[in-house]
């Protein structure tokens, strides 16, 4: 089974939009809220340049925002 990694926060509806799709697809997610963990941000804009979210890491593969389409390219690799 594939495991996605979505780093948000509680107030964004995108990031229950992407987890919503991912569990969807059986995708397992482990999701890292951003809000909460200040270091997990910092990490994130380093891994990324990106402060938006919600981010999400599949099979190696990096998705800004809510992006179905990414989303299915990156699971069929």
């Amino acid at each position: 089974m594939t495991t996605a990694t979505v780093y948000m926060t509680d107030t964004c509806p995108y990031c229950k939009m992407m987890i919503r799709y991912l569990k969807e697809r059986n995708v397992k997610v482990r999701t890292i809220n951003v809000a909460r963990d200040q270091r997990a941000a910092q990490r994130l804009m380093s891994i990324t340049g990106q402060m938006g979210v919600p981010q999400t890491e599949i099979n190696g593969q990096w998705i800004i925002g809510f992006d179905p389409q990414s989303v299915e390219r990156a699971l069929r690799r």
